[in-house]
């Protein structure tokens, strides 16, 4: 219990160091949005610590190190690149901030991330000072890597076909092609693989399961939280999207409904 008290308090003072560094990053480029190029990273550190300085088994260390860094990086790059694409903020930290003061909004975006990001790496914390499995439990550690390495594929698949999308000249009214099709929401899809991936790969030893609030909360957020929900009600009203989620399924991939 020791041991996970320290990586535990390890990790949150490394994610109050990264949230007070995208603060900064955030107040000098009069940007909200910062806080999400450092979501992916943020808790690709605490894979990172655990790996350096866990002394639980290597092998589960190591493969979710090598899963979360790839899966944080790419994210990472991927919003930022998004992000100097635009010069205005996003419209949803523009919302958030009306009425609100500058030193409640830095706690209201950077300081629930960094919680969140702290409940969401639990599995990460635990596998970092647990032993790795034996016997029958081993082929659990595998399932939940080849979940969270194929929903990190889907999940930078569904971007680079939406990037895609977005290059068409003329472009269709909805982007229905690829993965597209068979889920209104892929990306985030994918991304919840993840976690649910690095959730079972703690599974694998106690007290691995104990640690169910990180993949309850991602999904919830990728769902109905900043994620999926909130796309749907900026897509309202516009041309084709009602014909669109008639045939479409909201998150699983399924094939669509035809009539």
């Amino acid at each position: 219990m020791g041991d996970f008290a320290w990586i535990s308090l390890a990790s949150a003072v490394l994610l109050v160091f990264i949230q007070c560094a995208a603060a900064r990053w955030s107040w000098q480029a009069s940007r909200w949005a910062v806080a999400d190029v450092v979501w992916g990273p943020g808790l690709a550190a605490v894979a990172l610590l655990g790996l350096l300085t866990g002394h639980g088994g290597i092998a589960r260390r190591l493969v979710l190190a090598l899963i979360i860094c790839a899966w944080g990086a790419r994210l990472g790059f991927h919003v930022w690149r998004r992000l100097r694409g635009h010069d205005e903020d996003d419209p949803r930290y523009v919302r958030m901030a009306d009425g609100r003061s500058t030193a409640r909004m830095m706690l209201s975006v950077f300081g629930i991330q960094g919680v969140t990001q702290w409940i969401v790496s639990l599995p990460l914390q635990v596998v970092a000072v647990s032993t790795d499995p034996h016997g029958f439990a081993w082929p659990i550690t595998v399932l939940g890597a080849l979940l969270a390495a194929g929903g990190l594929v889907v999940e930078a698949l569904a971007d680079r076909q939406l990037e895609q999308y977005k290059q068409l000249d003329p472009r269709p009214r909805i982007m229905d092609r690829g993965l597209w099709g068979w889920s209104r929401h892929p990306n985030y899809f994918g991304d919840a693989c993840v976690w649910i991936g690095v959730y079972v790969i703690a599974c694998s030893t106690w007290p691995g399961p104990l640690t169910f609030a990180s993949p309850v909360l991602m999904t919830g957020l990728l769902v109905w939280g900043s994620g999926a929900r909130l796309t749907e009600r900026a897509m309202d009203g516009r041309p084709g999207v009602a014909e669109y989620r008639a045939r479409t399924s909201m998150f699983v991939p399924w094939p669509p409904r035809t009539r």
